[in-house]
């Protein structure tokens, strides 16, 4: 049976609905907390951090809400300037409102600053993206920007969902004969040559797998939604109906195991990379026609006479 995950162009670009997307980070702004999973692999990429000896004098965290890293970082770099790019004027706002709140204030320590427009080009030694490569659409110029944000020598590191995510889910769908339930995730090897591409040099890709379990097809759908959206242009159009809705909880019903939990796949992409000196271009060529090339070596034959 073909495989119903949608495969993204080699040239690292993927067709998503940013209404969508824009949508679901509203979502996530208005919720109490960002995603719990978005803190889980914060914390498990953080845990990467001490392989990598770096003292930076500012810390650029791209999304910063969503990413769920405040604390991470502040314990990692107490003496750092952290600056916070957001995408959007909801996050935006969420992530000002939180430097406001008396537990936050009590406890920085360097300049925090929130921005919705981005930093000078080489302003951060480090750039830290936790969890949003999967919402963008064009990767490469993604990887730009963070390879202009980055000083020389300047670290890169960021997580997101890969292609094994929800794989029971896609699966489910095809048996059903719908479309994916979601846009395609990038291989990790394909983000190693882009990233190449972009600049940065020594890049590591690697990944895991986390298994979720849910209680019933009704919870796991509501945590999927804290999570994100199907962005995919050719999901599902117009709303669903009830009917619809019962028939997916009766299916995702059928993938329980003994103990009544549905399990659901994530793949976590990690990478980091170095920011290379730009390379020296050589001097155009020099040309010399064959009429000009005989003269220096008639004369050339002259001198040693």
């Amino acid at each position: 049976m073909p495989d119903s995950k949608p495969k993204p162009p080699a040239t690292g670009t993927r067709t998503i609905d940013q209404n969508l997307v824009r949508a679901a980070l509203r979502r996530m702004a208005r919720n109490p907390q960002p995603p719990w999973l978005h803190a889980e692999v914060a914390g498990r990429m953080a845990a990467r951090l001490p392989i990598v000896r770096l003292d930076p004098s500012t810390v650029l965290d791209w999304w910063g809400y969503t990413g769920a890293s405040a604390a991470l970082l502040r314990a990692a770099y107490p003496k750092a300037r952290r600056v916070v790019f957001e995408p959007d004027e909801a996050l935006l706002a969420r992530s000002r409102d939180a430097l406001q709140r008396p537990w936050w204030t009590a406890r920085r320590g360097a300049t925090v600053e929130v921005r919705g427009q981005e930093p000078q080009p080489g302003a951060a030694q480090l750039l830290w993206a936790n969890m949003m490569l999967h919402a963008v659409a064009d990767l490469p110029a993604m990887f730009e920007r963070w390879q202009r944000a980055l000083a020389v020598d300047g670290f890169l590191m960021f997580s997101t969902l890969g292609p094994d995510t929800l794989r029971e889910l896609h699966a489910l769908y095809r048996r059903l004969g719908w479309p994916a339930p979601g846009a395609p995730f990038v291989d990790l090897h394909d983000f190693r040559d882009m990233l190449i591409d972009a600049g940065f040099a020594d890049p590591v890709m690697d990944q895991e797998r986390l298994t979720l379990t849910w209680d019933s097809p009704q919870a796991l759908l509501a945590e999927l939604r804290q999570l994100g959206a199907n962005a995919s242009p050719a999901r599902f159009a117009g709303l669903r109906t009830p009917r619809w809705r019962d028939r997916l909880h009766d299916a995702l019903a059928t993938l329980a195991a003994a103990d009544g939990r549905i399990a659901m796949s994530f793949e976590v992409v990690y990478g980091h990379a170095f920011k290379a000196a730009p390379r020296v271009r050589s001097d155009a060529p020099t040309l010399v026609s064959v009429q000009d090339m005989r003269a220096m070596l008639g004369s050339a034959r002259k001198a040693h006479r």
